[in-house]
């Protein structure tokens, strides 16, 4: 009972953190380390007696030690090279090579309702290529937004679009998705094309449809009601250099490697750093061949290295966090006393689906997220599935989607505070333009997998 007393303690602690908008990253950390050292002083083993240091108090710092071992070795030298990646590509404009591609088509739809719907598809195919929410707001709202304008679209439908665009695109170069397949033990390709891909798209059609109509419906609500400031097309920026057209196919070359060897070289056992690596030299090799200055390709290669930093502080250290967390809660006993509580309840699968579900919605939009969430259940899965006698992916994959559909719903948010900050109204304003698709989403989301998974 003392086991379970502190583990709720320090569980409400860690979410009271996180929503007050602490570094989520530490407040994993430290949370681990107060529930290793309760676990020390109620005598329960911290390591295997092979993995000891001889003294307990060190012993919560040496797991401390493995689990950044762990992770790094594995899921987080993943996730630093994908960011690396991304950054690089970023820093040659391939990027923006490609919005130009995928968006100029746009400002000769005349029908401009129609383009509701294709915008929010368009936007979700470059979160593909630009996988943080935030940042794709902040290129959309410039590159976007005056053109949808022009059209004739509202200010608070295009922002409502924008603000949900990066949401559940089934992306093998996604962090989460990479954490998930590992963890559950599927490949990066299984996992992404033969079962998130099952939910996130039909869940991407129907979040489109209600777009539709729930924009138009709120456009003839709040005609001439909310006043948006129209800076942002006065603002002079100065016109990036871009590189040659070709380039729009650079960010797309780990994503190409990762498909045909999924689909076609099967029996070949590569990981997705050793495509990205190889996607990096073929890069650097056609930038040598293009600029014919290798000191200059150097130079501007090592962005991929500073990109690799960002990654780790921005997503390794979170994911070592709730692993951590997650080993502390472990070493009360906290994970074996909910195995055994559900290990002969009727539909638990069913349950256990609606309540991780639940919870990271709720937490979602209180805090902005429901990823630092997920990141620190995640480990827990694979076993509370198996007391359940169910697949885990189950439980995983309708939480990891509602994380991300969730902070398109949260006014607390960073892409929804971005996207309301450039037009200069109320974050609410923005929330109840994304709300009904986003609720949508969450349904689609959660009948298929149930139905399906």
């Amino acid at each position: 009972m003392i086991e379970l007393i502190s583990a709720i303690i320090i569980v409400a602690m860690v979410f009271y953190l996180i929503v007050k908008k602490y570094q989520p990253a530490l407040v994993l950390l430290l949370a681990g380390l107060i529930l290793f050292f309760v676990a020390l002083l109620l005598g329960n083993p911290i390591l295997e007696p092979k993995e000891t240091t001889g003294l307990g108090f060190l012993d919560v710092f040496k797991q401390l030690e493995l689990t950044f071992v762990d992770q790094l070795s594995v899921v987080g030298i993943t996730i630093m090279t994908l960011f690396g990646y991304a950054s690089y590509m970023n820093y040659l404009g391939a990027t923006d090579v490609v919005v130009g591609i995928l968006t100029k088509p746009l400002s000769r739809i005349r029908a401009k309702y129609l383009l509701i719907p294709i915008v929010f598809l368009v936007g979700n195919l470059l979160c593909l290529f630009i996988p943080s929410s935030s940042s794709l707001a902040v290129i959309l709202m410039a590159v976007l937004y005056p053109v949808l304008r022009k059209v004739g679209l509202s200010p608070l439908t295009i922002g409502g679009v924008i603000a949900t665009v990066a949401t559940v695109v089934p992306t093998p170069l996604g962090a989460d998705n990479v954490i998930a397949s590992k963890t559950l033990g599927y490949s990066l390709f299984d996992y992404v094309f033969l079962n998130h891909a099952l939910i996130s798209i039909p869940t991407i059609l129907v979040m489109a449809v209600a777009h539709y109509f729930w924009q138009r419906y709120m456009d003839k609500r709040q005609a001439g009601k909310i006043i948006v400031k129209e800076e942002i097309h006065n603002q002079q920026e100065t016109k990036k250099v871009l590189p040659p057209k070709y380039y729009g196919v650079l960010p797309l070359l780990p994503l190409l490697f990762i498909v045909v060897a999924g689909l076609f070289f099967r029996n070949i056992k590569v990981e997705v750093v050793i495509l990205t690596f190889l996607s990096f030299f073929i890069v650097l090799v056609i930038e040598t061949l293009r600029k014919r200055n290798l000191k200059q390709v150097f130079d501007g290669s090592f962005e991929f290295f500073k990109g690799m930093g960002q990654g780790f502080t921005q997503v390794v250290i979170i994911v070592i966090g709730g692993v951590f967390f997650a080993k502390g809660l472990q070493s009360l006993g906290v994970i074996e006393m909910l195995m055994h509580s559900v290990q002969n309840v009727h539909s638990a699968g069913t349950i256990l689906t609606l309540f991780f579900s639940g919870i990271t919605f709720l937490f979602g939009l209180v805090s902005g997220g429901g990823t630092p969430l997920f990141y620190a259940t995640i480990p827990l899965i694979p076993d509370i599935a198996a007391s359940a006698h169910v697949d885990a992916i189950q439980l995983a994959l309708p939480m990891q989607l509602v994380a991300h559909l969730t902070r398109s719903m949260s006014p607390v948010a960073g892409v929804i505070m971005i996207v309301a900050g450039v037009m200069q109204v109320s974050p609410i304003e923005i929330v109840k333009r994304t709300s009904i698709p986003i609720l949508a989403g969450i349904v689609t989301v959660i009948v298929l997998s149930l139905v399906i998974l």
